[in-house]
């Protein structure tokens, strides 16, 4: 058995651990009557008014309406979102306090940082899916590529790191998504950094830098415009909001899907029963026409799991972010 298939079987029993732990308790008065009308935390690890807000916010509104009892939002911001995903990690494993995460804190973020202040596979109990967005190669409309192959063609031909892209952080989605692309395309780009995707946007706008790849919604006016041209998407599907631009997987790389994503999770710990209840109302909830509308209002879609899709999932991503992170050499800061 390989390293690898050992380390995917050890993350799974992991992950699938706090789903079995404290099974009395689990069918216990206090379990079942979840959450007894009390007010239950959603922690939030990053500022309100962006996508996570929202989506914290969608879940909130939907567990509220389905299980009673009163779910609200918490932002605690900090590290990549680990500042929030640590308070719910040492949070007591009652249900009362719950994670709304993201690729970084239940993946990426391990690899990114030199000290980490909990475990993101031991330290909770995964509860659902919720939604992600794509990603998209977009350049400026004087780059010489109008197609995927084209892209790639050109950046081959220029050499090593003499093509450059820009992206909102090191370790961020695009930046680990072109580095995804960049290794199995058999290229390598140089990374110019920025400090937000709007500062992006606008350099590419003005021709400052000639591509990136970045979140899709605040490029989707400029390139339905023409201001900007999209030679692919990350998502595993065409996206809803732009069916004509055809997705990277497509275009030659089979499986590619680099899609940033959202989940619940609870402590580790977590009854069994109350995670089961909350994993199914958010299953529920997210198949539903109105909460789906709320998600794409938001710029993402609906990703819909259950926990031990949410488990599958992340063992998957886990694998293929480690050896991208790897194979880029990055440094843990």
């Amino acid at each position: 058995m390989s390293k690898m298939i050992r380390r995917r079987t050890a993350i799974a029993a992991a992950l699938a651990a706090p789903m079995l732990a404290r099974h009395g308790w689990a069918q216990s008065a206090g379990a079942s009557a979840y959450p007894g009308g009390k007010t239950v935390r959603i922690v939030v690890p990053f500022a309100a008014g962006g996508t996570t807000d929202i989506l914290g916010r969608v879940v909130a509104q939907l567990l509220t309406e389905q299980m009673g009892g009163t779910f609200v939002v918490d932002n605690k911001t900090g590290a990549g979102g680990n500042v929030g995903a640590e308070l719910v990690a040492k949070a007591a494993p009652d249900g009362m306090t719950l994670l709304l995460g993201t690729v970084g804190t239940a993946v990426t973020n391990q690899y990114l940082y030199k000290t980490m202040p909990y475990d993101s596979v031991k330290s909770f109990a995964p509860v659902a899916l919720v939604g992600e967005v794509a990603n998209v190669l977009a350049v400026h409309p004087s780059f010489p590529a109008k197609t995927l192959k084209e892209f790639v063609d050109y950046c081959k031909a220029q050499g090593p790191n003499k093509v450059s892209y820009g992206s909102p952080a090191v370790g961020g989605t695009g930046h680990l998504a072109m580095e995804y692309l960049s290794s199995l395309a058999g290229i390598k780009l140089e990374h110019v950094v920025y400090r937000g995707s709007s500062l992006v946007m606008k350099d590419l706008l003005a021709g400052h830098i000639l591509d990136t790849m970045d979140n899709l919604p605040p490029y989707l006016q400029h390139l339905q415009s023409g201001a900007l041209r999209a030679l692919g998407v990350s998502s595993a599907k065409r996206w809803f909001a732009a069916p004509n631009i055809p997705t990277i997987a497509e275009q030659g790389y089979a499986g590619f899907d680099a899609a940033p994503w959202w989940y619940v999770a609870a402590p580790a710990g977590t009854p069994p029963e109350i995670v089961k209840k909350l994993s199914d109302d958010i299953v529920k909830g997210t198949r539903s026409e109105a909460v789906i509308k709320k998600i794409r209002d938001a710029g993402a879609s609906e990703l819909v799991g259950d926990a031990q899709a949410l488990t599958r999932h992340m063992v998957a991503e886990n694998a293929k972010w480690k050896k991208v992170i790897e194979a880029a050499k990055l440094e843990p800061q």
